[in-house]
């Protein structure tokens, strides 16, 4: 989502770092390797010993112990017991040198840890739409109060950093100099108990078209995390929305697997939502927001590519669905603002008819080779998991379709009925999740049109 719609030409992300210190892999007399330095850079299958064990590094670190951070989702595999000349392994809390607990398995120092989000379910089928509450643009501001009772999940735009590489997520209600008829903070938050009273779900989300959010260290994802669950807290919400665009993200030269990325703005990322996944627990809901070009377009390239030349960017969410699929609410791709995508049909799909939220619908509900390597399948997400989005007006983004086209596109992949000449590799959806729309904001502007329209007839789906 954006408050434009112009999707930037891709830069390559460059970590910043100290020359790569390569450790020796663990013979299999599990003698101790070289000793782990928190100066050092290692990268994915570099191994280092630390307190007598073998630690084997899951993806780039620098700074960050394996003794403390060896947990599940943390950059560490404990190998177990080395022989040879042990490393003593002083407690975090004795060392100045050593870095905080990983928010992978405790809370960041800099917050207490947060109340956990009541369990509650979403309807079969669900309308999901963007309010703007920290900015102004032509749709005008609509209180959180006045939000209709029609919709299901209600995303907060945006949350955004201090700066592209901070971590350090802000937001604030749109200034009464910007937003004639703003609320005041004690409203909008009383607004927003009122609506999750009701059984609404309000989200923040993070990122959009101006708010770049590159988690290139550890000290950035674990601000990451304080910054968001400060906000989550402060408000009252369920849970975020990751709507990363432009440059959030990008593969690193050689990072050809979705399943095991090496990248540090991918796996800081993946880490710090399971932190708050955790923190919150089982009621904690994620959606994300991606476009085409960082999923679909996966199908045919996914980063650079062994041989370079392609953009860094392409496929770059696969690995952060891919790595939360058991942790993710809804994904609902922006079938609008997007270039033409290859289906699997291995044709051209365009945006602006059913066809397009057909063909890439039914990418993420049948699942695909990644870059075309049949060994490497990006695999099917359950059908509640998915919903597409589509803007609500033809001021709200490229690539508009009426309400007849969106249902057309809806019940071919409900029901298989007038699919038009995509046949979906997916079959039936019965439980396909809903429409996404940006936004809410500008559906008011144009009489509700996309509420009016698609609420009844997701009701009716049955």
């Amino acid at each position: 989502m954006r408050r434009s719609v112009v999707l930037s030409v891709a830069a390559v992300l460059a970590a910043a770092c100290s020359a790569v210190y390569v450790a020796s892999t663990a013979s299999a007399a599990a003698a101790c390797a070289p000793a782990w330095s928190a100066s050092a850079v290692y990268v994915k299958d570099n191994v280092a010993s630390k307190g007598g064990n073998n630690y084997t590094a899951k993806w780039w670190t620098q700074g960050e112990d394996p003794a403390v951070k060896s947990g599940q989702w943390d950059v560490w595999i404990n190998n177990g017991a080395c022989g040879g000349v042990v490393n003593p392994s002083p407690s975090p809390s004795s060392s100045s040198a050593s870095p905080s607990p990983s928010p992978s398995t405790s809370p960041s120092p800099s917050t207490s840890p947060s109340t956990p989000i009541p369990v509650g379910g979403l309807p079969k089928h669900a309308l999901i739409g963007y309010l703007h509450a920290s900015f102004a643009n032509g749709a005008g501001y609509l209180r959180m109060a006045d939000v209709p009772a029609e919709w299901d999940i209600i995303n907060l735009s945006f949350g955004e950093p201090t700066s592209a590489t901070s971590g350090d997520i802000r937001f604030t209600l749109c200034p009464a100099t910007e937003c004639p008829g703003v609320e005041t903070e004690a409203e909008f938050i009383a607004a927003i108990k009122a609506k999750r009273t009701a059984g609404k779900k309000v989200l923040l989300s993070i990122g959009g078209a101006n708010g770049q959010v590159q988690l290139t260290t550890t000290a950035a994802r674990d601000r990451f995390v304080s910054s968001v669950s400060a906000i989550i807290d402060k408000y009252g919400l369920d849970g975020v929305d990751i709507d990363f665009e432009g440059h959030s993200l990008s593969l690193n030269t050689g990072d050809t697997d979705f399943k095991n990325p090496t990248t540090p703005v991918i796996v800081n990322l993946i880490s710090a939502i399971k932190t708050l996944k955790t923190r919150y627990g089982a009621g904690f809901v994620l959606t994300m927001a991606p476009e085409t070009f960082f999923v679909q377009l996966g199908y045919q390239y996914y980063g650079s590519g062994p041989w370079g030349g392609q953009d860094p960017r392409a496929g770059s969410y696969l690995p952060v669905i891919y790595a939360l699929r058991n942790d993710l609410t809804v994904l609902h791709v922006q079938d609008y603002n997007s270039g033409s995508i290859m289906g699997l049909d291995n044709q051209y799909h365009s945006m602006g008819g059913a066809d397009f939220h057909i063909a890439m619908t039914d990418m993420m509900l049948a699942g695909f080779p990644v870059a075309g390597n049949t060994a490497n399948m990006f695999p099917a997400l359950r059908e509640d998991q998915i919903a597409f989005g589509a803007p609500s007006s033809v001021s709200a983004g490229n690539g508009y379709v009426a309400p007849a086209g969106v249902q057309q596109a809806v019940n071919c992949l409900v029901k298989g009925s007038n699919c038009g000449g995509y046949t979906p590799r997916s079959g039936l959806n019965p439980n396909f999740r809903g429409l996404m729309t940006w936004s809410i904001n500008w559906d008011r502007f144009y009489g509700w049109e996309f509420k009016n329209s698609h609420e009844p007839f997701l009701n009716a789906l049955g």
